[in-house]
């Protein structure tokens, strides 16, 4: 995947490419037309760092050592023989300074590579964290289509044992048994696509549509938890390009951190609200709004960062990685005490250009 995001680079970064190939001519004429002044092979650093932020591992490799061999022509032409011992340091030199920044510069690919692997492992850990939060509630979800799909086949054999057979009514039976069936198929490949391990596939989506998903997903939650729960959600809102599981485990962590911030309320005081708009043209603003005990000073400066929780038995990552999901997608996420107490959890996505 990093590899292919780099390749396309190449593409994207055109001037970076055109940028390399007249460095290193221009290295090339300058070390063979200095002679035994100074090392001006060394620069060929500058191409090897270029090629690392447009060509895959294999690509980087293949240019350092082009660096290399073009390091030893322009000794040999230039040179003559026997060599000089000042000009066989130089060659040394540059080689040397090519080598060591080639194998830095793998080294530090590999280890954001590895960070960026932790990092998305952690966020399937939070994940399923979550999911486990949520075990009841999704029980009743898949529960009642299934309940309603063996309702409505009782209901047709009924109909069927009538005498005539009352056919336009098991029809419609049947149909509600497969509208059923859909949906209780569609609760089970969301908590699949938000449990299992997936690469980022980043896609148009409409906010609001994976802020109805979440919703339909968590309204047991919301009706077990007594809370009182209102939309405000902008109609005609551009679409955003984003990781639409990643997305949703934004909108499902601000909301499940709400319901439980609420959760010593009295049952008449649990409200929350969702809402969505333009915050301008090139973003669209979201909120997620609770009447929960509020944010304590002290915590409210550090609730984005790792390990800081106020649950019993809490990870204290749900945040967090809700950051690191909306900063990677382009946006920010803050909160705010709420006037008439609670919290107001906002966050931001840029309009997908196009």
């Amino acid at each position: 995947m990093v590899q292919r995001a780099r390749s396309d680079a190449i593409f994207a970064s055109p001037m970076l490419l055109i940028a390399a190939i007249i460095i290193a001519a221009a290295v090339f004429v300058l070390d063979t037309i200095t002679n035994l002044e100074i090392a001006v092979a060394v620069l060929y650093v500058a191409v090897v760092l270029i090629a690392f932020r447009i060509l895959p591992l294999r690509g980087v490799m293949l240019v350092s050592v082009g660096c290399i061999i073009l390091t030893l022509l322009s000794a040999l032409l230039s040179f003559g023989y026997p060599p000089h011992p000042a000009g066989l340091m130089n060659c040394f030199i540059s080689i040397v300074a090519i080598v060591v920044t080639t194998y830095l510069g793998w080294k530090n690919q590999a280890a954001e590579i590895a960070l960026q692997n932790a990092r998305s492992e952690l966020a399937r850990v939070n994940r399923v964290v979550t999911i486990g939060e949520l075990t009841a509630a999704i029980a009743h979800e898949v529960n009642q289509p299934i309940g309603g799909a063996v309702t409505n086949a009782e209901a047709a054999l009924r109909f069927l044992d009538l005498q005539p057979p009352d056919l336009e009514e098991v029809r419609h039976a049947l149909d509600d048994v497969v509208t059923d069936g859909r949906r209780a198929s569609e609760i089970v490949m969301r908590i699949r696509a938000l449990i299992r391990k997936t690469p980022s596939d980043r896609g148009r989506l409409n906010v609001n549509d994976t802020i109805t998903e979440v919703l339909g997903l968590m309204r047991s939650e919301i009706q077990r938890n007594r809370v009182a729960l209102q939309t405000q959600l902008a109609a005609d809102l551009p679409a955003v390009l984003a990781d639409r599981v990643q997305l949703e485990q934004v909108v499902l962590n601000l909301t499940l951190n709400a319901i439980e911030a609420m959760a010593a309320k009295a049952d008449n005081a649990r409200e929350m609200l969702i809402s969505s708009y333009r915050q301008d043209a090139n973003n669209i603003l979201v909120t997620v709004r609770d009447s929960g005990t509020g944010l304590q000073p002290d915590h409210a400066a550090h609730i984005f960062e790792a390990f800081q929780t106020t649950k019993i038995g809490g990870m204290g990552m749900g945040l967090s990685i809700c950051r690191s999901i909306v900063e990677a997608h382009g946006g920010r996420i803050w909160c705010s005490p709420a006037p008439q107490g609670g919290a107001i959890f906002y966050f931001t996505l840029p309009v997908a250009l196009g």
